[in-house]
């Protein structure tokens, strides 16, 4: 369903995202997960034709974003980080406005409308003004108008940002209930987000993809990796500096007297980490080691070290 090819956006001379290739095909639900200004939300205005690239190639169903629009509209429901809402509308109108200009027929309108709101649970609140609904009911009303004209792929960015926790679960379990109705391209900074809705993800990182795959295959390939936590009695920059040169250490995270190392899991690593915390004097109270989950693969693939080298496909 979407294609992209060698698709680089520059900024002047900000690379926002460099050659990045990946494809979605029919039914899928994939995560677009990195950190703030990874180049997501870039990424997403291109595919949606809201947004030309530098270079590269975007194709939607087989049409190209650029050389046939509107047809690529046409199969694309878009729900940006900021809901295109119009505050002094009711909601019923608005989403009747919304299913207009995507070409719903005059006969479907009504029937169109009702499912979307049906969707998204806004049947309560469909005769009351945006203006006055909670920043939740906003961001379904920008769903709802991603949905009213029944798109084959829906494209929605940042779909929970600064929602509250309550407003979060109830958007991710109307986004669930989306699954097998649509092919689905979420992006997201918030690891839950994919854990809750994707079978696939895409992480990318300073413009680059640096993993590609699903949820169970990226745990299968990084389950060698482990956590360190290690607790000193005298934390120092020297002890950090030296534990992150020793082979076999990927990233180190520091909180007081207390160290969060991801290591290659290999029993020379550990030995050489505990060695050097003791050779430095460091005062070594307590070291234990844990599995690493999908926070810690995130964070390594998208640190310093573990973005060194960008894959652009498959781990």
């Amino acid at each position: 369903m979407i294609e992209v090819r060698d698709l680089t956006k520059n900024y002047g001379d900000r690379t926002a995202i460099d050659r990045l290739n990946f494809s979605v095909s029919k039914g899928e639900v994939v995560g677009f997960l990195g950190p703030n200004g990874a180049g997501k939300s870039t990424t997403m205005k291109i595919i949606t034709g809201y947004m030309a690239p530098t270079s590269g190639i975007v194709k939607v169903a087989g049409f190209d974003v650029f050389e046939s629009p509107i047809e690529v509209k046409r199969r694309i429901g878009y729900l940006p980080e900021t809901p295109p809402v119009y505050m002094d509308m009711f909601v019923q109108d608005y989403l009747k406005y919304v299913a207009r200009l995507r070409g719903v027929a005059s006969g479907n309108l009504n029937s169109m409308v009702d499912a979307a709101l049906e969707k998204t649970n806004l049947q309560d609140v469909r005769k009351r003004l945006i203006h006055n609904l909670s920043k939740g009911y906003r961001q379904r009303v920008g769903l709802a108008q991603a949905l009213v004209a029944d798109p084959e792929i829906l494209i929605l960015d940042e779909p929970t940002v600064g929602l509250d926790p309550k407003q979060v679960a109830e958007m991710r379990k109307l986004i669930h209930s989306l699954k097998g109705q649509h092919t689905i391209v979420l992006s997201t900074h918030i690891l839950p987000e994919v854990q809750a809705s994707c079978e696939r993800i895409i992480i990318i990182n300073r413009g680059r993809i640096v993993a590609e795959d699903s949820l169970a295959g990226l745990s299968k390939r990084m389950s060698g990796g482990q956590k360190l936590v290690v607790r000193v009695r005298r934390p120092s920059s020297r002890l950090e500096k030296g534990l992150g040169d020793v082979a076999g250490v990927h990233q180190l995270r520091a909180e007081g007297n207390v160290l969060q190392i991801d290591v290659d899991g290999a029993e020379d690593t550990t030995e050489a980490v505990a060695n050097l915390i003791v050779a430095e004097g460091a005062g070594l109270l307590e070291m234990k080691s844990t599995s690493m989950d999908l926070e810690d693969i995130f964070i390594q693939l998208t640190s310093e070290l573990g973005s060194a080298q960008p894959t652009g496909g498959a781990l």
